[in-house]
């Protein structure tokens, strides 16, 4: 009888913490819901649409459950959020990252920066205060937006050399991803920096070990790292050379083993704060390209299901999986397949014959447009531009017809319509949707709600519809912060 008496107690403790989460925030969650570790894995530009895909995609082409949907969203806590910044209506990435860590609006742009100009604290750096570890972990440089915002600030996203610098004060115990060019002084190979530091040898004299290659993760022996594959963004999954870049999951995996290394027993004891993102996603929708998109979703199940397998020996974790806004508006759909009348005979619907013709393209829009562009500097002539378009789609993108309306856009770099901005990629991408449904609303981002799903102590706080803003209200509250 004591025993049920507690049970419903517990559960109305619990609705009570609910009922109050989305006002204001200042309820404190018991200490068995406070979680020591949180883990945020962060699909760039990913929502609804995109998560179906991926479920679907991977139980016909991988054979396996999706974990995301499968897991996440079917056994734990899911809901919905907003992301529109202050001064729009149409986010980009770093005002509604900034929204999600500060839990204040900014100005598309900016990095954790309000209207006003104060800078409250972000995620990263309340976790710190409290005495948790940090890491970084994204596809794209470590000074990119997302990993940007929920850690430093600064009056714009393109002000990387600023951003890294104050990485270095900020002393994260852990930071992987691409971007090397703004952690080296311009004159040495691929750097970028006009003040003359080289932030790698400032970060090795922090104690930082530093990784420049995968297998460099396999002989980690500190609890500080500093990981940068690439002077650039990480390729997409698709194009991924495993020798040069390590996936998203061989850094997850990494930083976990970092993030628990006991050095300091005061510190571990309370834990870590975790970010990690995969940024190809977003990448992959502002290209319209469906088979990057599949892989990269892949990609980053694989590095969710590193988290849970962590989560399991260690059940004082919350992990939470999210994105920023939604890339694109991917609209996978029924469609005619020319354009005579529409009927039974005139119809084509997304079918498993399309995603399995999907599955084997080799090689990413962007790689397609960048060697076509490489092509045209050399001077290459019409006719000779027309025959490499033809051998990089064999190549690349098996069976697909080069459509000889779309084939003069390409070749001259031509929009189809105003909002298609990544050229010739978006183009490309037309082509395969003619050809699968495929289908997609714009280059740019929309207004989707974004999808919050958790497994976890505390993760009942993320159930409903609440504004980006309160992402960040209820992990500070979950911290412990009042």
């Amino acid at each position: 009888m004591m025993n049920s008496l507690k049970k419903i107690v517990l559960g109305l403790l619990t609705l009570l913490l609910v009922s109050h989460s989305g006002t204001g925030m200042s309820a404190q969650p018991p200490i068995s819901q406070q979680p020591k570790n949180i883990i945020v894995l962060f699909a760039d530009g990913v929502t609804g649409s995109q998560w179906e895909f991926g479920r679907k995609t991977s139980e016909l082409i991988r054979q396996k459950p999706f974990l995301v949907t499968n897991v996440f969203m079917k056994t734990g806590h899911f809901g919905l959020m907003t992301s529109h910044p202050a001064n729009a209506y149409i986010t980009d990435s770093a005002a509604a990252a900034s929204a999600m860590s500060t839990g204040f609006k900014v100005n598309n742009g900016a990095i954790s920066i309000t209207p006003d100009g104060q800078r409250p604290a972000t995620l990263a750096q309340v976790a710190k205060a409290q005495g948790k570890r940090i890491g970084l972990i994204t596809t794209a440089t470590v000074y990119d937006a997302s990993p940007a915002a929920f850690s430093v600030h600064s009056q714009s996203r393109r002000d990387s050399e600023n951003i890294v610098s104050q990485y270095l004060a900020l002393e994260p115990d852990l930071l992987m991803g691409g971007g090397a060019e703004y952690f080296l002084p311009k004159g040495v190979e691929g750097g970028k920096r006009l003040d003359g530091k080289n932030m790698i040898q400032l970060f090795a004299s922090k104690g930082y070990q530093i990784a420049r290659q995968p297998e460099d993760l396999n002989t980690l022996r500190g609890n500080r790292l500093l990981g940068l594959f690439a002077n650039e963004d990480l390729d997409f999954e698709i194009d991924r050379d495993p020798r040069e870049q390590p996936s998203l999951a061989q850094m997850t995996a990494a930083a976990l083993k970092v993030l628990t290394q006991e050095s300091d027993t005061s510190v571990s004891k309370k834990g870590f704060f975790l970010f990690v993102e995969n940024e190809n996603t977003d990448t992959a929708g502002h290209r319209n390209d469906a088979a990057a998109l599949m892989r990269d979703l892949w990609a980053f199940d694989e590095a969710v299901q590193i988290a849970l397998d962590f989560q399991k020996k260690n059940p004082d974790t919350l992990i939470i999986v999210t994105g920023d806004h939604e890339t694109a508006g991917f609209s996978p759909t029924y469609a005619r397949k020319t354009k005579a009348p529409a009927g039974a005979g005139n119809e084509m619907r997304v079918a498993d014959q399309h995603i399995t013709f999907i599955a084997n393209f080799k090689m990413s829009l962007d790689e397609i447009s960048n060697k076509l562009k490489a092509k045209a500097k050399q001077g290459a002539d019409q006719a000779a531009m027309k025959a490499y378009l033809a051998e990089l789609v064999s190549e690349g993108l098996p069976g697909l017809i080069i459509e000889p309306d779309l084939e003069k856009l390409v070749l001259e770099t031509q929009a189809i319509d105003l909002n298609s901005s990544y050229l010739p990629a978006n183009t490309i991408g037309q082509m395969i949707a003619r050809q699968t449904g495929f289908y997609w609303a714009s280059s740019g981002h929309t207004n989707q709600p974004v999808v919050v799903a958790a497994l976890g102590p505390g993760s009942q706080l993320f159930q409903g519809y609440h504004d980006n803003t309160d992402f960040a209200k209820k992990l500070r509250v979950l911290m412990g912060v009042k």
